[in-house]
Formats: C-alpha cells, structure tokens, sequence
C-alpha cells in the first residue's frame, strides 16, 4: 500500500491502466488533476463521458461519427466506385490530410493477428465484403496488406474471386491511389 487515500489510488490505478501510462506518470496526473480547479477537472471527465456516449462507427464505413454517416460517406463529392481500405480511424486522418483522395473508406478496426486471436471476424471484413457484393469494389486489394498478413490478403482476394463474379477494375479518374 502507498498511503495514498483509496479515492486517490482507485484513479491512480485508472489512469495506469491507459496504454504508455505506467505508475509513475499515473501519479504524477493523478496529482495534477488533484491540483486543477474542479472545472478544468470536471471538463476532462466530461469529455471522457461525451466520446464514450455519443461517438459510434460510421454505418457505412466504420469511422468514428457522432452522426449515422461520418461527414466522408455523407458527402456527395466523394468517388463512391472507389475504396481504401485502412486499419484504423488514424490511418484515415492521415490520408484525408494530404487532399488528395476522394473516394471513400472502409476502416477495417484493427488488424488480423492470429497469435493475438484477432481473427477477420474480429474486423469489420464482413461489413467490407457485404459492400464489395453491393458493387464498391475496392480498387486494389493490395491496400489491405497493412491490416493483413500476406497469406491473409491472399486468402481474402482468392475467396472472393471464388465468391463474386469477376469485375473489371476500376481506376480512380486521376489515378489516385490510396
């Protein structure tokens, strides 16, 4: 026991359990959010509530929204014959900063890693494949070798080329790629 109060442990343990946060710095906020006027103090936790109640997967692609529809799948600009497919809701953000793609997304929510058991059922593969039989196809289905392993990639274009009747390609109209 540290001698702390139980109230003051009880965070320190919370704040420790977040990803890069050991002991250490789980004290060090913990005593900073102790020093900090309620309102400051009582902003983060409401933050913290707001993202936990009103933020949700897109319908449609899996981004994080607070709508059914995330602002790139709403929007009628974008190329919807064309989709990258990325790991997480970061990978898009970055893509989305550079401007120059326009088609649309599918986030697949994590990656296949079987000695994690995180299978393709784990992600929103199905979702993609139910999208694909809708008639997106993704461009290239190369684009998931950052969530997939190759054999995995692999699998996956095998198993719907046996499953979907074959279809050309489609370039994007200024050969963006994502």
């Amino acid at each position: 026991m540290s001698g702390y109060a139980e109230t003051i442990e009880r965070l320190m343990g919370e704040l420790g359990r977040l990803p890069g946060i050991g002991a250490r710095t789980a004290e060090r906020l913990a005593f900073h959010l102790l020093k900090a006027s309620d309102e400051e103090a009582f902003a983060l936790a409401d933050a913290i509530r707001d993202v936990k109640t009103r933020i949700h997967p897109c319908e449609t692609c899996f981004n994080l929204t607070e709508d059914e529809q995330c602002g790139i799948c709403a929007d009628p600009q974008r190329d919807k014959s064309v989709i990258c497919v990325v790991e997480q809701p970061k990978d898009l953000l970055a893509l989305e900063a550079t401007g120059s793609y326009r088609g649309v997304y599918h986030v697949l929510m994590g990656r296949i890693a079987p000695l994690d058991n995180v299978e393709a059922e784990d992600l929103t593969v199905e979702a993609l494949e139910a999208r694909v039989r809708a008639g997106l196809l993704p461009a290239e289905l190369d684009d998931l070798r950052p969530a997939l392993s190759p054999e995995d990639a692999w699998r996956m274009r095998e198993e719907m080329e046996r499953t979907f009747e074959p279809v050309e390609p489609v370039e994007p109209k200024d050969n963006t790629k994502c």
